[in-house]
């Protein structure tokens, strides 16, 4: 018995077969549990996502939606990939001999949807962190978020939202490691070994670039953040160390000016930023034209003629007046409601959602000088400091993402401003069928509603044209009739003002006031207009030629040069031909014109205020340009004929002569469409 044992024994393992087949066995056993590992663990996994996603986030109903998208962020994303992987593994089990090349096989499929989905998890997670840290300094809404992970998964602890959201970190770290569990119980003359090898390198990978990726979010959050800083906020942000980066870039940029140092060439990002430019400015310029349209809008809702006294008689005017007062207090204010909404704020989304690229293309510029100049200490020395090291990074990882994304973002704003001005067309359409629909009841009231629309198209054209041409015409005699007075009648009893003026500073100094001046300064005058004043210096104290030194008789001080002209003296000899001549002006021969001005009229006669007068006494009146004025005297108490007496909507007082002309003809004008 004892020999046979022993001879059992030796067959066991004694022999070469014996001692080769117990570590093989031993092996494929410990294959088989890594690979039922694998797949238990991804069924425990995927049931906890489940969870996550169904009970616990639709029973924080408590948190903001927002808080809800980041701290969950693209888990079903990630339920939809992985709930694939695994029911492809679980379909190897079907073929054991085969089972551990296919699951190589499919992580070597599943590689690029892994790290997709997971790297859209990964870098929204540090967001997520913060979330947690603020609900934290709320013990009632800690509490509550606790009971509810707490009554789904138990296992989570007091952790809570913490464990749940560190689980899909964890399991992606953790393929790799369960792979090269399979790869190491693999034979390495096995033909799924080869395969094995490639999949443990391939999730490796994975996780290499969601960390990489992860960090140029990092970096993209930090300088794409546009802060509205004051000066001394800035100001308390210099220290040695900004000054001296700023010192080195700045220095830098100028040996590159000056052809020193070369310069780095990078085409493919010279191309993205100038198209990313480009669509940068078309925002930029479309939201300028919606501003001035919104505003050109809210001024034509301000404008409503209906509801003033049009002064012609019923008819069409009444349906006008209907049809108009329907559309200002709803069809255009919808409009102007609908464009803010759906056209406006969009546009401001977009314009500030460009301005984080926009300010992480500036930064790489800064970190692109950086980089060079450790280029350069490189070649040179063959060395860099920690620090030196960390800036190449951070330009390498700045770089690498806007290579990487900037395109992607250029076609999303692309699209999102196509989008913009569809919608704006699609407004103007569709207010253009609102008013249509709306006038449609009125449009058969209306006189010529039979007429086609190029007859009533011309029709239009036509009258507009001939009320054009008449009002053309009326300007014309107007302007014609009335040239405008080149000086300003002197104010009652100045007369000895500027004669005192005339004697001191003679006539080439003296100045008369063109409109009324209100100083705003201590050394700044307040004259009425007509007022004669005589010029000390054409400039001020410190060369400013606009505001200048002048005498009034009584007081010095500075007035605005462009409201001074240069006064004419009349002599006696020029007085008395001007009586003996009305139509002559003071300082030079006008036009004879075809109306006689007020001057040559007898008293009491009905005449038209050329030019609006500001009263600045009791003993004057004021007129508005176009008023009716009846003339009661051509003259004031001294016969002076360059004021006359008037009555002014039952005012008496006197006002300058040459503001007044005998009202044209009474030849009828205006226009009517032709029935």
């Amino acid at each position: 018995m004892t020999d046979h044992g022993a001879d059992e024994l030796s067959s066991r393992t004694g022999s070469p077969d014996g001692e080769g087949r117990v570590p093989e066995e031993r092996s494929l056993l410990h294959q088989s549990l890594a690979v039922r590992e694998l797949i238990d663990t991804e069924v425990s996994y995927l049931h906890v996502l489940q969870l996550c996603a169904s009970d616990i986030r639709s029973h924080l109903q408590q948190l903001p939606q927002g808080d809800l998208d980041v701290l969950f962020s693209n888990i079903d994303d990630i339920i939809k990939v992985n709930s694939k992987l695994l029911h492809d593994l679980q379909e190897t089990a079907a073929r054991e001999e085969e089972q551990v090349q296919l699951i190589g096989n499919l992580f070597l499929e599943f590689q690029e949807e892994l790290e997709q989905v997971y790297k859209v998890y990964c870098a929204s997670y540090e967001q997520a962190l913060l979330l947690v840290e603020t609900y934290r300094k709320e013990p009632q809404l800690q509490g509550e978020i606790q009971d509810t992970i707490e009554a789904v998964l138990p296992q989570a602890g007091p952790s809570g939202l913490s464990f749940l959201l560190v689980i899909p970190l964890q399991r992606i770290t953790k393929y790799p490691l369960l792979l090269q569990k399979i790869l190491e119980n693999t034979l390495p003359d096995a033909s799924a070994y080869p395969v094995l090898q490639r999949a443990t390198s391939a999730l490796q990978d994975v996780v290499t670039n969601i960390n990489e990726y992860k960090r140029r979010k990092e970096v993209a959050s930090k300088y794409t953040k546009v802060e509205q800083l004051s000066l001394w906020e800035r100001l308390a942000r210099i220290n040695t160390h900004t000054l001296s980066k700023k010192t080195t870039r700045l220095s830098q940029l100028l040996k590159q000016e000056a052809g020193l140092v070369p310069k780095t060439e990078d085409k493919e990002f010279d191309d993205l930023e100038e198209s990313f430019h480009w669509v940068s400015l078309c925002v930029t310029e479309l939201k300028n034209n919606v501003a001035a349209y919104l505003g050109n809008l809210e001024a034509f809702l301000r404008f409503r003629p209906q509801e003033y006294d049009l002064d012609i008689p019923g008819g069409p005017v009444v349906q006008y007046c209907y049809l108009a007062r329907d559309l200002q207090l709803q069809a255009f204010p919808e409009f102007k409601q609908r464009l803010e909404a759906l056209v406006w704020q969009p546009l401001c989304s977009l314009a500030k959602a460009l301005a984080g690229p926009q300010n992480l293309i500036k930064k790489r510029l800064d970190k692109l000088l950086d980089f060079e100049r450790v280029q350069e200490k490189l070649l040179e020395v063959g060395s860099m400091t920690y620090e030196e090291e960390a800036a190449r990074h951070m330009y390498e990882a700045l770089n690498s993402l806007l290579v990487a994304e900037l395109p992607q973002f250029k076609q999303l704003a692309v699209r999102w401003l196509g989008q913009i001005l569809c919608t704006f067309v699609t407004l103007q359409t569709d207010l253009a069928k609102q008013v249509l629909q709306r006038a449609e009841g009125s449009l058969a009231q209306l006189p010529h509603h039979h007429v086609s629309d190029p007859a009533f198209r011309k029709l239009v054209e036509d009258a507009l044209g001939q009320t054009g041409h008449q009002l053309h015409s009326f300007q014309q005699n107007f302007e014609k009739v009335l040239p405008p007075p080149t000086t300003q009648p002197l104010l009652p009893g100045a007369e000895r003002q500027v004669q005192a003026l005339l004697s001191r500073y003679g006539p080439g100094k003296l100045y008369q006031v063109t409109s009324n001046i209100s100083g705003s300064g201590t050394l700044d005058l307040t004259l009425p207009r007509g007022h004669i004043v005589a010029l000390l210096q054409d400039k001020d104290t410190k060369g400013n030629s606009s505001r200048w030194l002048v005498d009034t008789g009584g007081h010095r001080g500075y007035v605005p040069a462009g409201k001074l002209e240069l006064y004419h003296v009349v002599s006696r000899e020029e007085e008395l031909r001007g009586q003996a001549k009305p139509h002559s002006d003071s300082q030079r021969q006008t036009p004879e014109p075809t109306l006689a001005p007020v001057p040559s009229v007898p008293a009491v006669t009905q005449v038209v205020a050329v030019y609006p007068f500001v009263a600045r006494s009791s003993h004057e009146v004021s007129l508005q340009a176009g008023q009716q004025v009846t003339v009661l005297e051509a003259q004031d108490k001294k016969g002076n004929p360059e004021w006359s007496l008037v009555e002014v909507n039952g005012q008496r007082g006197y006002v300058p002569s040459s503001f007044l002309a005998r009202a044209p003809g009474p030849a009828v004008w205006g226009w009517s469409l032709p029935s």
